[in-house]
């Protein structure tokens, strides 16, 4: 009886160290970014053909978190502050605006894995209370 050993993805680990050659380097890093994953939160309006390409320089974004789950920041999109939520299987890929130099992911590569839920927003509470019917005025005769 032979036991399937599973691993954690290299994404996030690639991702982070690829991260920060670019900064070393003194380059914009990019990030690709598959926006039709569930739980991805990103501005809707600069999303074409289903991915969006966000700026990660250090001076372009707020609190920057890459973790083995997911990417977050706060950045502004035309003047209004917005979080970003990215989860680690909708990075199709991070590289330099420069050069273009960087790594890109296969999109299958989390096809077989379960999907683990986001962690809860006061976009998802909301989304997860009952919707209550709203006000109206009718005019009786």
């Amino acid at each position: 009886m032979s036991e399937q050993i599973t691993f954690t993805p290299t994404r996030p680990y690639l991702a982070r160290a690829i991260y920060e050659w670019i900064c070393d380097n003194q380059l914009t890093p990019y990030l690709l970014v598959d926006a039709t994953q569930p739980h991805t939160d990103v501005p809707l309006q600069f999303v074409k053909d289903g991915q969006i390409v966000l700026n990660l320089a250090p001076h372009a974004v707020h609190q920057l978190h890459m973790s083995n789950d997911a990417i977050t920041f706060s950045a502004r999109f035309g003047g209004v502050a917005k979080e970003i939520y990215v989860p680690i299987r909708a990075v199709l890929g991070i590289y330099a605006r420069e050069n273009g130099q960087g790594l890109f992911f296969d999109p299958s590569e989390y096809e077989d894995m379960e999907e683990t839920a986001a962690p809860e927003t006061e976009q998802t509470k909301q989304e997860a209370e009952p919707t209550k019917k709203k006000p109206s005025l009718r005019i009786l005769d």
